[in-house]
């Protein structure tokens, strides 16, 4: 008896007949709106169980570590890791920008065009807004730095009174386990909604937006396949895993924020693919989050690449001092993007005001925003899950042998 398709297998299956119907549907006339609730829906239950998987999964955590110094290991290597791979990303995006000159020759105009600049926090703001003032607000607003940090304190808390926390820890383990059931049953639903999505994606961004700016796009992609071939992927072997074994076991995760455009869609799923293939429940609950809100390699990509395709549209120099400040800046304000669709293209406001480019270059990009944000979505969950079986693999020696289990 034949088995059932497995999960990834039933997306991608998705994602090609969305592609086949985005590119129909202009051509027969079908309205895309149609399909989108289709593909809101599954955003929006994928969003519905992110915060208390990651709520319950952070605690129950925090509380099987007895030594607060061990927490304090891994946060050093996650954000070591995320710091040099940002830094990583932003250098290989700014080399293929000035190597293939996605600019240069185009003559695109920039009458009528206007964009927002987008309000720096100040780093004191950013610390602060760090601690939650009411962390049932923030589980409701789904703050995900204050939840991690309320989580981590309250799962310190509940281990510190041993014998007296046994039956809250056992209820918060239950809890998390029904979460991971539950992610599983909205995942069922995954093929239909990478399919709505998809569709009208294609149908919204044909070849007539495409094309003006097709140099721009190949850029991003190609400088995307270099940072996981230079970066990731060693990382990955000498974690003790094969990259075969790594993209498949990610295959979920992968076409989830390829077609959403979300790392915050994808996070329970790149959170539970990465424990499968060996990342320790307690480096992947703390990482898997942290990097979610604060490891946007692709986001750095894109703003480096952007900064410099602006600087030859407007005739800009950019020499090297301008570029390490871009370098600089991409850094910051990756750590300071959402995982959301579409925050890069704010925050590189911020980049583009500090070495004098107008913020009237953005409305240049956003035409092609979301065909760019595909990849560097994906490129940001990639980058989680890389650090998570990494720092796992530091702290622990080795990973488990063998395949992933498919979902």
């Amino acid at each position: 008896m034949a088995t059932s398709m497995s999960l990834p297998k039933q997306m991608a299956i998705g994602m090609v007949l969305g592609v086949i119907a985005g590119v129909l549907a202009p051509m027969v006339g079908l309205d895309t709106g149609w399909f989108k609730p289709f593909g809101q829906i599954f955003i929006t239950l994928i969003r519905m169980v992110v915060v208390p998987l990651v709520f319950f999964t952070l605690i129950a955590g925090a509380a099987s570590v007895s030594d607060v110094r061990t927490l304090g290991r891994v946060a050093t290597k996650t954000l070591l890791y995320y710091i040099f791979t940002t830094a990583l990303a932003v250098t290989i995006g700014l080399l293929l920008a000035n190597l293939i000159q996605p600019g240069f020759g185009l003559s695109l105009s920039t009458e009528n065009l206007t964009a927002k600049e987008a309000k720096i926090p100040t780093l004191a703001k950013v610390l602060m807004d760090i601690i939650p003032l009411n962390p049932i607000d923030a589980l409701a607003q789904g703050k995900m730095l204050q939840i991690i940090f309320f989580a981590l304190i309250f799962g310190f808390g509940l281990s510190m009174i041993g014998e007296k926390g046994e039956t809250l820890s056992k209820a918060i383990d239950g809890c998390a386990e029904t979460m991971i059931k539950v992610t599983g049953i909205v995942m069922l639903y995954a093929p239909i909604g990478v399919f709505a999505l998809m569709t009208v994606t294609v149908a919204s961004h044909g070849l007539s937006v495409l094309l003006p700016l097709i140099k721009l796009v190949g850029v991003m992609y190609a400088a995307s396949l270099c940072h996981v071939l230079l970066v990731y992927l060693p990382c990955v072997r000498f974690a003790g895993l094969t990259p075969g074994a790594f993209l498949r076991g990610l295959a979920s995760p992968l076409i989830i924020a390829f077609s959403t455009c979300s790392s915050a869609a994808a996070l329970s799923s790149n959170m539970l693919s990465v424990q499968k293939m060996g990342a320790s429940k307690t480096v992947s609950s703390f990482s898997i989050p942290l990097g979610n809100t604060i490891n946007m390699d692709g986001a750095a990509i894109y703003m480096g690449v952007a900064a410099i395709f602006a600087a030859e549209i407007y005739g800009i120099p950019m020499p090297i001092d301008k570029q390490l400040t871009i370098l600089l800046l991409c850094v910051l304000a990756s750590i300071g993007s959402m995982g959301v669709p579409g925050a890069a293209l704010v925050m590189i406001t911020m980049v583009f005001t500090q070495v004098g480019i107008p913020l009237e270059a953005v409305a240049l990009v956003a035409g092609v925003d979301r065909i760019m944000d595909m990849a560097r979505t994906t490129i940001n969950v990639l980058g989680d899950a890389t650090g998570a079986l990494l720092v796992t693999r530091l702290e622990e020696g080795s990973l488990k042998s063998g395949e992933p289990e498919q979902a």
